[in-house]
């Protein structure tokens, strides 16, 4: 088992930054890849970004070069640096965990909104 706690959402303006943080429990965590999605209203859950247990990334195209995740397997943590964020960021961000033996664990998400 996996449990996943998001933090770090809220308000920002146009061209401003967040970072989100996930804190992980259980023992599977850092043999899990993890990553990031994000939901908006009316939408489908899209990639933003993946890791690796390894540290292998991958991000979705509208985020490329603007965001950047990491991880601290001694920490249990997953995080979501945020630059220049635009109003289409807008969503609930969610941090996921997928086992090697296919599980997937999902947090209960984290609101972001950039408005001005």
């Amino acid at each position: 088992q996996v449990q996943l706690a998001e933090s770090g959402g809220g308000l920002v303006q146009p061209g401003g930054s967040l970072r989100l943080s996930c804190a992980a429990s259980g023992s599977l965590f850092s043999i899990a890849d993890a990553g990031w999605y994000r939901q908006a209203p009316g939408n489908q859950r899209e990639l933003v970004a993946t890791i690796t247990s390894r540290g292998n990334t991958n991000y979705g195209d509208s985020v490329k070069g603007r965001f950047t995740i990491s991880r601290d397997n001694a920490k249990n943590a997953v995080y979501l640096q945020m630059n220049s964020l635009k109003p289409e960021d807008t969503a609930a961000y969610y941090c996921n965990a997928h086992t090697p033996r296919g599980y997937d664990f999902w947090g209960q998400g984290t609101q972001v909104t950039v408005s001005s």
